[in-house]
């Protein structure tokens, strides 16, 4: 089975962002998967918090070469207001024949009593042949190399080439290497097949996937990641749940798009 539920991920680590790219044009068949969007609702509680979709783009010429956009998105609910208001965004670039990432854009825009307020807008630059990476900020002056694990991805980009070229097994041990421009993950994905309530889809089969991370939204406290996609064919991801040092989280699938 190919992991779908790695997007997710993103959305759980990274809360948003936003991507630019220019002269873009369709230049090759896509894989299937491709040309989705995900529509999920958040809830704590029980209670309605968030609105998040997850697009896996189709593929387009990227300096010259075949590539995939991923983008995702996560935006508070209205009624919130001074309490908690999120509008962030982030998309993936990579590299179609090899699934390398290219380049990483986050678009930050939160504040409110709950959470910490945030505004920027980082491109994390990927060098695969020297092992780095180029942090940027807009408006800064200076650029911080960093340098990396080979194989390290950003979250989207991990999803994707998972979700396009690897097979996943209840059983198996995952380990991933991911950097979101702020922090190095080295992350370990248990899977298990378990029976879930899906939204959408009833009483199904599916197979889930758990982690311990910390998050950098809670000061690097850590907690944990299950996230359930279905155990057929479609291997559609339908449920995450999020144990922060707040309380539960839960995204639930309300809507699968073609984009």
């Amino acid at each position: 089975m190919r992991i779908k539920s790695i997007l997710l991920l993103v959305i759980v680590l990274l809360w948003g962002s936003l991507a630019y790219s220019d002269g873009q044009k369709p230049i090759f068949e896509p894989p299937a998967g491709l040309g989705k969007v995900f529509l999920y609702t958040a809830k704590k509680f029980g209670v309605p918090i968030l609105k998040a979709s997850i697009k896996i783009g189709n593929g387009v010429l990227e300096q010259g070469k075949p590539s995939y956009h991923i983008q995702a998105c996560v935006d508070s609910l209205d009624y919130l207001g001074f309490l908690f208001r999120m509008n962030n965004r982030f998309t993936s670039v990579m590299e179609a024949e090899t699934c390398t990432p290219v380049r990483y854009v986050k678009e930050i825009d939160q504040e409110g009593l709950l959470i910490e307020k945030k505004n920027y807008l980082q491109t994390v630059t990927f060098d695969s042949g020297l092992k780095k990476v180029v942090v940027e900020k807009k408006g800064g002056m200076e650029k911080q190399e960093i340098f990396l694990p080979s194989g390290t991805c950003d979250p989207l980009s991990l999803f994707a080439r998972y979700y396009l070229k690897e097979d996943l097994h209840p059983g198996q041990e995952i380990r991933m290497s991911i950097y979101d421009g702020v922090k190095l993950r080295q992350m370990v994905f248990h899977s298990k097949k378990e029976r879930v309530k899906s939204k959408r889809y009833g009483d199904v089969d599916a197979v889930c996937l758990e982690s311990t991370t910390s998050f950098s939204t809670f000061g690097e406290k850590e907690g944990i990641i299950r996230i359930w996609y279905t155990a057929n064919k479609e291997k559609i991801p339908v449920l995450m749940e999020l144990e922060l040092p707040v309380g539960n989280v839960k995204f639930e699938l309300e809507e699968v798009k073609e984009s």
